[in-house]
């Protein structure tokens, strides 16, 4: 087996990974805008493992000799096709939709922590104070509710006659505050 120079191994071997990774860039650039918004919007588990397959095929088909850009090209599109199908079963079936997509959950209902739902979803009562303050809300009395969406964002909705009990009870968890 031949030794690679760890730092330089060729001009052609450079031309070639430069070349590789402009035509992998614009052919997932062209697939992504053909498949669709949903490719990088906020993504739930199916969305995550599509995007985390597609770069180590980039990475692969661009870096490595054994692997050629056709090769990674096929296998981003298929993944492509993967996500496509997984997600027109999902609109389709509400068994296929149960088996694949996790369903939202309440962390926080009136005021009160759902703590065995915060356990089950392994989020912290910090998480949701800063759910709470990025809503410019300062106490828990001053939301109905914050839920656990699929695509782990927090969606909250602030009382509307809120009673906040103090500043303090949601910055227990911030460091370096006046005071």
């Amino acid at each position: 087996m031949k030794d690679i120079d760890t730092w330089f191994n060729s001009w052609d071997r450079l031309a070639s990974v430069g070349l590789s990774a402009v035509v992998l860039y614009t052919a997932v650039v062209v697939m992504v805008r053909i498949s669709g918004k949903r490719t990088t919007s906020q993504m739930n588990n199916f969305d995550w493992v599509i995007t985390v397959a597609i770069g180590g095929l980039v990475s692969s088909s661009a870096l490595f000799k054994n692997v050629s850009v056709a090769d990674g090209l096929t296998g981003i599109a298929v993944l492509m096709l993967l996500q496509w199908i997984t997600t027109s079963l999902v609109i389709r079936s509400k068994m296929f939709r149960d088996a694949v997509k996790p369903e939202p959950v309440f962390l926080l209902h009136k005021g009160s922590l759902l703590k065995n739902n915060m356990r089950k979803e392994r989020v912290s009562e910090g998480e949701v104070y800063a759910a709470l303050r990025q809503k410019g809300i300062d106490s828990l009395t001053g939301a109905d509710w914050v839920i656990l969406e699929t695509d782990a964002s927090f969606s909250v909705k602030a009382r509307k006659d809120q009673t906040p009990k103090g500043q303090q009870e949601l910055m227990s968890d911030v460091k370096g505050g006046p005071g």
